[in-house]
């Protein structure tokens, strides 16, 4: 059996615009977890805020989950 090696986090019933989000994402994506969580942290975007809580969320399930 394949051991899965990804955490991830979702964010439901969001009220942003997937295109005002995509834009935030676009920004990080690619990017390590400390430059995304600085880039977030200074932009100034309703769309950021949100990322950057699942973002802490995905950190904390790979935390938990992974050692």
């Amino acid at each position: 059996m394949a051991e899965i090696t990804s955490a991830k986090a979702i964010a439901r019933t969001v009220r942003v615009s997937p295109r005002k989000s995509r834009l935030v994402l676009d920004n990080i994506r690619g990017k390590s977890v400390a430059d995304a969580i600085v880039i977030l942290t200074f932009t100034p975007n309703k769309a950021a805020e949100i990322i950057l809580k699942v973002l802490n969320s995905a950190v904390a399930n790979a935390e938990n989950n992974f050692g």
